[in-house]
């Protein structure tokens, strides 16, 4: 079974992620996980944090000459701005009086309920899990799986479809999403120039005020087959997987599966999709059966369907505000104001590309616990065996 886990603080040293269960011989481009960390870091309205991190992957394990051999894979990121806390956040006692603590809470964020939780008198311990600096070593682990995806056939990728009130007003072909990662000026990344740029304009309405502003991110998953996931059992769905892995991320609040939030208000007769047939497969397809929309997104009772999936996850703002809400103390009680750390304004492409690295990682664990093998050969027999069974259908 392939699972993952990620280590660090956000002012800690390095990030950690260890994956297992991938089978050997997969090949691993150590330059693909590293451009996969940089678009993490891309995007307009991003902080001073992603000025000093040149997020660069370190493997220590797992993989041998290029290519998995079959044991945990362990990945460490450093933080570069860990020099800049090293007496703040020590390993050992250190000096009390070189503490940063996080007097008062900040509203939307972690910081009272994990104080709470953990029984801290501030908020500086919480922070540091909690912050979106831990999606780092999400997106290296997922880079790993894309790469095991792509000996498949199956890709991934994402672009933004709003931000504040802006929005792209039609639907994104797979080549416009696909062509998105090779930009180098990554701004929303959004597929069309005009509504980005009015997204722009979003950004830095809030950049002005010391507001903050969030968005929806879509991400399609190209080439998956029909069968992954399963009606079986409840927490065996592919939906409710993608769901709860795309809802772990940071200040995502809501996840739809293909056209969920307005197929809510919709008719049967105008949300369903309506099945055909070809005696062809065309498009690298895995069946010859055809679809006129994709209004599931790739999904149904719970299984692929043989369309692309597709998720969105609505992000809302960042908790953090130059101009902060109000808040108390945690020492006196007393009315102030919420705390203000160094922080983004915008994030939602960086979290698209955070999302499809656990989207990956979820289609990936799916796909080995259906077609199984300890080698990568193995899978690949495995797995064109169940398309000419499927392609026969």
């Amino acid at each position: 079974m392939l699972r993952f886990a990620t280590a660090g603080e956000s002012h800690g040293e390095s990030l950690i992620a260890l994956l297992s269960g991938l089978p050997a011989g997969v090949s691993i481009d150590e330059n693909f996980v590293n451009r996969e960390l940089w678009r993490r870091q891309q995007g307009y309205g991003r902080g001073g944090r992603m000025r000093i991190e040149t997020d660069t992957a370190h493997f220590l394990s797992g993989v041998r000459h290029g290519k998995t051999i079959g044991s945990p894979i362990s990945i460490v990121i450093e933080n570069r701005d860990w020099k800049n806390w090293t007496e703040v956040l020590p390993v050992g006692a250190g000096d009390p009086a070189k503490h940063k603590a996080v007097a008062s809470p900040r509203p939307g964020h972690a910081d009272l309920a994990g104080a709470l939780k953990f029984d801290f008198p501030d908020a500086r311990y919480v922070l540091e899990r909690a912050s979106a600096r831990e999606s780092t070593a999400r997106v290296a682990a997922g880079a790993v799986a894309k790469q095991l995806l792509l000996e498949l056939g199956i890709d991934v990728a994402s672009h933004v479809i709003r931000v504040g009130r802006a929005e792209l007003e039609r639907d994104a072909t797979w080549e416009e999403i696909a062509a998105l990662r090779a930009k180098d000026d990554v701004l929303l990344n959004c597929v069309d120039p005009e509504a980005e740029a009015k997204m722009k304009g979003e950004v830095d309405a809030v950049l002005r005020t010391g507001d903050t502003v969030g968005g929806v991110f879509e991400v399609v998953v190209r080439g998956a087959p029909p069968g992954l996931g399963t009606c079986a059992n409840w927490d065996e769905r592919l939906d409710g997987i993608l769901a709860q892995a795309v809802m772990s991320l940071q200040a995502v609040k809501v996840v739809e599966i293909g056209r969920g939030v307005t197929a809510a208000e919709s008719l049967g007769s105008e949300v369903h999709d309506a099945i055909g047939y070809s005696q062809e497969l065309k498009d690298g397809r895995h069946t010859r059966f055809t679809r006129e929309h994709n209004n599931a997104g790739g999904v149904e009772g719970g299984i692929s369907n043989g369309e692309e999936i597709v998720v969105r996850g609505y992000l809302k703002p960042i908790s953090t505000l130059r101009r902060p809400l109000q808040s108390v103390r945690f020492d006196t009680r007393e009315e102030t104001k919420a705390a203000y750390e160094r922080s983004d304004v915008c994030v939602v492409p960086a979290a698209g590309v955070a999302a499809e690295a656990m989207v990956a990682l979820a289609v990936a664990r799916l796909a080995l616990e259906k077609f199984g093998g300890d080698s990568l050969r193995e899978l690949k027999r495995n797995y064109k065996g169940y398309l000419e069974q499927i392609e026969r259908f």
